[in-house]
């Protein structure tokens, strides 16, 4: 009966006689303190998704919706099942055979390890997702915020970041801009990423980072503050933002900055304004004026893409927050103290990552605090399902 009761508890059923109308609620699959609501409105949702999907299956076969809810329904009929062979077991544990009651008990073992396996498949399925997750190329761009020097050797800090954390994920990405100082640190920069995830995944770094430790030149070891600003541009395709050459002004110059042979000996810097709206970019990363101009348009793309985006937003959303907003931008979303080698993320209440120099090679720390991020995201959009 341990099984029996266990299953009790984690779906909340006052007795064996009803376990299989369960509740979609366990210890692994969803927890009361990250949903904070009652297991009925849960409850009600997961009966919605199955009438929706019963009157779709009568209508219209071919939906969308339909498909979308299908892997749904089919996981909660396993769930049911499953639970039906469980209260099965009920009578072969209170056996007098002990091989019997034996057998009956590795059984139910199985059979919980296969109730973890849906839990925890539901939970992916139930979770929303953002269509503009399905974005593959971004525009991803660092620049040094208050602070002077030290925020600009900050932002090269952060820059080597990113660049590691996308080789870590076997992305692709190019050079758009990287504009040097003569003290090693960076004005601003910028990488055309293309890869499987890449917007999931970096969009949450978007916002103000803020930086606190004793810099080198700091002779009275006063602790100073900096800031860095992340964005991160969805990369449109030709289909989504249109450009007409009659739209652009071009113009190009000689490039300018620390280092590099080409630097101020050829026109090969370029920038191109879009007329209609006034954007402007600039490109000087390469030798080649035709590859900077490829290199500006790209940029240029995802710039009108996002004022298109953000407006879009502001009409249906005017009152949530969003992750691509320029107003989230400007939030303080992370802040790295040197002096007591620690990462705070402000968006995880009490939630802190220490090894400063491990986190800034780009490695797991970072890829697991982004990915508890974006879980907690989606826990909250669950939640305004649920409730509206």
């Amino acid at each position: 009966m341990k099984f029996i009761n266990l299953l009790n508890k984690l779906y909340r059923k006052p007795n064996i006689g009803t376990i299989n109308n369960f509740y979609v609620k366990s210890t692994r699959c969803f927890h009361t303190e990250e949903l904070k609501i009652q297991d009925l409105s849960l409850t009600n949702y997961i009966n919605q998704l199955q009438t929706e999907y019963k009157e779709l299956s009568n209508a219209n076969k071919t939906s969308p919706r339909l498909r979308q809810l299908q892997p749904i329904v089919s996981l909660l009929n396993d769930r049911n099942d499953l639970i039906k062979n469980v209260e099965g077991l009920k009578d072969l544990l209170q056996d007098n055979d002990n091989e019997i009651r034996k057998l009956a008990e590795e059984e139910q073992e199985q059979f919980k390890l296969q109730l973890e396996d849906l839990n925890n498949s539901l939970k992916e399925l139930l979770l929303p997702v953002d269509e503009e997750d399905d974005f593959n190329s971004i525009t991803l761009e660092v620049n040094a915020g208050v602070g002077g020097q030290e925020a600009m050797l900050f932002a090269s800090e952060m820059f080597n970041m990113y660049q590691n954390f996308v080789m870590l994920k076997g992305w692709h990405y190019e050079l758009a801009e990287y504009l040097e100082t003569d003290t090693g640190g960076i004005r601003h920069g910028a990488l055309l990423i293309n890869g499987d995830g890449a917007y999931k995944y970096l969009r949450h770094e978007a916002g103000v980072h803020r930086v606190q430790r004793n810099p080198a030149t700091e002779r009275s070891g006063r602790i100073h503050t900096s800031t860095v600003s992340v964005l991160a541009l969805p990369q449109p395709t030709d289909i989504q933002i249109h450009i007409e050459t009659k739209d652009l002004k071009i113009e190009t110059k000689r490039a300018t900055g620390a280092g590099g042979q080409h630097v101020n000996t050829t026109d090969s810097a370029v920038r191109i304004v879009h007329l209609p709206t006034g954007v402007a970019v600039e490109c000087q990363t390469d030798r080649s004026q035709r590859k900077n101009k490829e290199i500006a348009l790209l940029r240029l793309k995802a710039k009108l893409y996002q004022a298109q985006l953000d407006e879009q937003l502001e009409k249906v959303q005017a009152t949530k927050r969003s992750q691509v907003k320029s107003n989230f931008r400007n939030e303080k979303i992370r802040t790295y103290n040197f002096n007591q080698d620690r990462i705070t993320d402000h968006r995880l209440e009490g939630y802190n990552v220490h090894n400063l120099k491990g986190f800034l090679s780009g490695g797991e720390q970072l890829e697991n605090l982004i990915e508890k991020i974006d879980y907690n995201r989606r826990i909250m959009m669950l939640k305004e399902l649920i409730q509206n």
